[in-house]
């Protein structure tokens, strides 16, 4: 089943670095960043993990959890994350089971040739368990800036009610 917006998450388990299991309800009054990224240690998947490292404290300080999604194994993910210092954990769906619900797999051309890979997207999942916002086909400037925009737009809801 494939997460809907303004809708519960459905159910669903992955493991991430740091011993860490990513379900729905594992993080239920916190909200969630999911972003779902091509490869470990390429360069726009670089350049994108080292911005939400970066403004990392502010998305801790905005009541948000950051976990990486990508079909690299716990092993490759522990050398990226050593290796840029992240301060998040990264979700390894080397089975594609998160990567299908939520649609990033696309097929794309490399050296002309047909290949199926995963759109950069992110999703951010409310404190309450309820999918918000989706970024799909994004480019990585800037983006961080307006997830952390949202998330922050989440919180403000939740203190008014």
């Amino acid at each position: 089943m494939t997460p809907a917006l303004n809708k519960p998450l459905p159910e669903i388990e992955a493991l991430a670095t740091g011993g860490v299991k990513f379900t729905p309800q594992a993080f239920l009054g916190q909200a969630v960043v999911l972003y779902f990224y091509p490869k470990d240690n390429t360069p726009g998947c670089t350049t994108e993990a080292m911005q939400f490292r970066d403004r990392h404290k502010d998305f801790v300080k905005a009541g948000a959890v950051v976990l990486g999604v990508s079909r690299d194994n716990m092993v490759s993910h522990d050398k990226f994350k050593q290796n840029l210092e992240l301060p998040f954990e990264l979700i390894a769906d080397t089975e594609e089971k998160l990567c299908h619900m939520f649609g990033v797999v696309k097929n794309k051309i490399m050296y002309g040739k047909k290949v199926k890979g995963i759109e950069r997207s992110t999703f951010l999942i409310g404190p309450d368990g309820i999918l918000h916002n989706e970024w799909r086909g994004l480019k990585v400037p800037g983006h961080v800036d307006e997830v952390l925009k949202a998330v922050k737009t989440i919180k403000a809801l939740k203190k008014a009610a």
